[in-house]
């Protein structure tokens, strides 16, 4: 036969197709990916209520730093040695006053099956938030060492949302170091609240903690948690926090984690300290008692003007703890160290 350059070309075409359809067929399978599932959402059942048939009510009062922020000070307020931080300022200047962190008063519910707080702040920031972070915390056995804290970030709403919204548990208990509220000779190095068992609606109960402004006042924050979550028997002591970044989970108790000279003092009679420096932006409340009737000797429970703070051995305070902090004197009468001269 004949070869020419028509057949030539034929043969290589019919060669090409089979070469084409024997890799189709011992080609490997790729499988298939499947799309990637949708978020679940975050399905609520339980919402908090306006509380007006609460019991069980603790009421707290604050200093207004508004009134001495133009003395580039606190009036009074701050005493870090006991835990008491009145500090709604920059730290070293204190020349930037932040009205949304100055709390002005506190009120503490209890409504089943609801723990409930109201901060109140002096007023928004110049954009009219108030973008701080803002705090309850609990003392479920009362002992002055924090269980829990309830925090939400940059509140926004006026409706009750757990956006920004998160609890956390002092599971090792270590909060409040080895003096319950007072600060520590020595500097702690515990993790504070460790366990964050709650953030957004996301965890064991999605409807564990909410969080608004109040539709009624929008310099009022409004926190709610559960109950049963957070303490088995109704009585506690609690308190509430306001701060920027300044008010850290796992700082607590700030004054376990740093010495007086390193943070300084808000008021100028502490003229050793002052003013505030490594702990700044901060603001906080005595702590109330829900539930129970105080006996008065609770760990950084408010005092009654009327009556003197507890002295002698209900006190607290050792002469150890007031020199560790710069103070000469212990005044057991007073319950106050007091400075040298």
């Amino acid at each position: 036969m004949k070869i020419t350059p028509y057949r030539i070309a034929l043969v290589i075409l019919l060669t090409g197709l089979q070469a084409c359809t024997l890799g189709q067929a011992t080609a490997t399978p790729v499988p298939a990916t499947a799309a990637p599932a949708a978020p679940t959402s975050i399905v609520h059942t339980l919402v908090p209520v306006n509380l007006s048939n609460a019991v069980d009510t603790g009421k707290a009062a604050d200093q207004d730093s508004s009134k001495s922020a133009s003395n580039n000070a606190a009036a009074g307020g701050d005493r870090f040695t006991f835990g008491e931080f009145e500090r709604p300022f920059n730290a070293n200047l204190m020349d930037v006053y932040f009205p949304y962190l100055d709390i002005q008063q506190a009120q503490i519910y209890q409504d089943e099956p609801w723990i409930h707080a109201s901060i109140w702040l002096k007023g928004p920031d110049a954009n009219g938030g108030l973008p701080g972070r803002y705090a309850l915390e609990i003392d479920s056995n009362r002992d002055g060492k924090g269980d829990w804290l309830v925090l939400v970030s940059r509140p926004a709403s006026g409706d009750w949302s757990t956006a920004g919204v998160q609890v956390w548990q002092d599971a090792n208990q270590d909060v409040g170091g080895s003096t319950a509220m007072y600060s520590d000779e020595n500097m702690t190095s515990g993790d504070g609240f460790e366990l964050k068992v709650f953030e957004d609606g996301i965890g064991s109960d999605p409807d564990l903690a909410w969080a608004r402004i109040s539709p009624e006042d929008p310099n009022l924050v409004e926190l709610s948690v559960k109950l049963a979550a957070v303490d088995d028997d109704g009585k506690f002591l609690a308190g509430v926090w306001a701060g920027n970044d300044s008010l850290n989970p796992a700082v607590f108790d700030f004054n376990d984690h740093m010495t007086h000279a390193q943070a300084g003092a808000s008021v100028r009679g502490f003229e050793v300290y002052y003013p505030i420096k490594g702990l700044s932006e901060l603001d906080n409340t005595c702590r109330v008692a829900v539930g129970f009737s105080a006996s008065g000797n609770e760990p950084g429970l408010c005092k009654n003007p009327a009556q003197p703070s507890p002295a002698g051995p209900s006190c607290g305070l050792t002469l150890n703890i007031c020199q560790q902090q710069g103070y000469c004197f212990v005044n057991m009468d007073s319950c106050q160290c007091e400075v040298c001269g």
